[in-house]
């Protein structure tokens, strides 16, 4: 009983377990980048030297690691392998999940019928994918005008600014309408129109008509 008890508390005064450990429960770990190696950083966790790989310490392209030095970020252990020596960490996943989320909580406070302004981020041929505030919408080529469009590209650009009215929000998926916006100017206009406004002579009249009735 007491070599079980001595095994046990062996296993966990091993720092290669409890990073193994780390990795089976994907804990989160917060980091200092201690250096900068080839291809990568160096973190330590339980004493023990980890590396960082360079495609896995940011969601996009680093042109610099030496900017990274001495900074705090969280990592999980993606790798261990205490024969070689070798312990693998990664941020990109936990960066990943923050960008989702953050991005969940946009879509969730968009309301179908907003009105936005964005700008054309790329061209397919069956539409137009719109960046509105770090999100990405598409204008379906049957939403981009109340003119029938061919090609998206036909009419737009990338890097265009355009107006856009939020039509549908779907499984994170944003639809929204040009079209929309050329049909509701004309609602506009229709209903402006049929305003009419009377002329002097008729309000002059009116008020005679009024006064006639008035027994003084």
């Amino acid at each position: 009983c007491s070599s079980d008890l001595y095994e046990d508390h062996f296993d966990d005064a091993n720092p290669w377990n409890r990073v193994q450990d780390y990795m089976d429960k994907k804990t989160v770990l917060p980091v200092k980048i201690e250096g900068v190696v080839n291809g990568g950083v160096i973190v330590m966790v339980e004493g023990l030297r980890g590396f960082v790989p360079a495609s896995k310490l940011s969601l996009s392209y680093i042109e610099n690691l030496e900017d990274y030095l001495l900074k705090d970020i969280e990592v999980q252990v993606i790798d261990v392998d205490q024969a070689n020596n070798r312990l693998v960490l990664s941020a990109r996943e936990l960066l990943k999940e923050k960008e989702k989320a953050a991005r969940d909580a946009q879509v969730a406070s968009l309301k179908v019928g907003t009105v936005l302004k964005g700008t054309v981020e790329t061209l397919q041929n069956y539409g137009a994918f719109v960046k509105l505030n770090g999100l990405s919408g598409l204008v379906h080529v049957s939403q981009i005008s109340q003119k029938r469009v061919k090609m998206p590209s036909d009419v737009l650009t990338v890097g265009d600014e355009v107006e856009v009215k939020v039509i549908g929000i779907k499984d994170g998926k944003i639809s929204l309408s040009m079209k929309a916006l050329e049909e509701d100017k004309e609602k506009a206009e229709e209903k402006a129109e049929k305003v009419v406004i009377p002329k002097a002579e008729d309000i002059g009249t009116n008020l005679g008509d009024l006064f006639k009735n008035i027994q003084l």
